[in-house]
């Protein structure tokens, strides 16, 4: 009886890592240089992007959605857990454990739906090269974005809406973050609603994800394979090798996490692999994107160069 309980006190707690005392300070540091190289890297290149007038052509300005997530995603995530990593007093209250858990989710959903539109970009560059500027218009650029940003925002508030309205009999948060899946774990009400819509949020978004990119690299590689044009072959390499490593990480670092949170035993291999879906593409986007795109990559380089003849 007790265990069913209402819960009405804002506070909770969150489990987090048990950490070795000797590796407290180490690991936070190491979340701090990470955070930081995501944070420079980031901003680099949407400063980049912004600035250079040759840079303000769709892909990039699509890619500019990509950077603007891997901020908010890890802004809302990292600082929390390395302040929780050094402190013994793990608490939030209810709103800030929902608003990271949204803010969260809206980062996995939107990169799934930005990475959509870019593989869209991709195709009509590839496929349609001479009708490209007719098609990627600024307006569509826009209504791409617009469109990968509110289909997230909307599948997540509901998401969140559902769980938000549930009543609370515990109050311990059995992560290191604030996710849906903890959030709903905390009550003793029916959660079939939310177990219902969570299978058909995640259905939607990776058929959805899945079958975008299938599509487009198909069309791809079908009228690459029947003009066997090497130069379009060249261009098709360059601008889509890119863009499927990030999805492939991406995509696999996601379905780890949302397999391993079927399986309760490992908690602190859920945890490691959440924060990795977070942190990780969120550093090699700017990587490796610049380093496989050539108007990003020789701009790079053509700044570093001027940096070293003014010093």
């Amino acid at each position: 009886m007790k265990s069913n309980m209402t819960v009405e006190g804002e506070i909770l707690e969150i489990q987090g890592f048990d950490i070795a005392p000797e590796f407290t300070h180490p690991l936070f540091f190491l979340l701090l240089f990470v955070y930081f190289t995501l944070l420079f890297s980031n901003i680099g290149v949407l400063t980049l992007i912004i600035t250079e007038k040759s840079l303000h052509q769709p892909m990039y300005m699509l890619f500019c959605n990509l950077s603007v997530n891997d901020l908010i995603g890890n802004t809302v995530l990292l600082p929390q857990l390395m302040a929780h990593i050094i402190s013994t007093e793990r608490f939030v209250t209810f709103r800030q454990c929902a608003v990271q858990a949204f803010c969260s989710h809206t980062f996995g959903s939107a990169s799934h739906m930005i990475l959509v539109i870019m593989a869209i970009d991709r195709y009509v560059a590839i496929c349609h090269p001479l009708r490209y500027r007719s098609i990627m218009t600024t307006k569509a650029v826009i209504g791409l974005s617009a469109t990968a940003w509110g289909v997230s925002l909307l599948l997540v508030s509901v998401l969140i809406g559902l769980t938000v309205r549930l009543s609370r009999c515990r109050s311990l948060i059995q992560n290191a973050y604030c996710d849906n899946a903890s959030l709903f774990k905390l009550s003793c009400d029916d959660v079939s609603i939310n177990n219902i819509y969570g299978l058909f949020f995640t259905v939607l978004l990776f058929s959805c994800s899945l079958g975008g990119i299938a599509i487009t690299y198909f069309r791809i590689a079908l009228i690459c394979w029947i003009k066997k044009n090497k130069e379009l072959n060249n261009r098709a390499m360059q601008t889509c090798a890119s863009h499927l490593v990030l999805y492939l990480i991406m995509l696999w670092s996601g379905f780890l996490t949302i397999i391993l949170h079927r399986f309760p035993d490992y908690p602190d291999l859920r945890k490691i692999a959440y924060i990795l879906f977070h942190v990780v593409p969120a550093n090699l986007n700017p990587i490796i994107y610049g380093m496989h795109t050539r108007s990003l990559r020789d701009k790079i380089i053509q700044i570093m160069q001027r940096k070293v003849t003014t010093t």
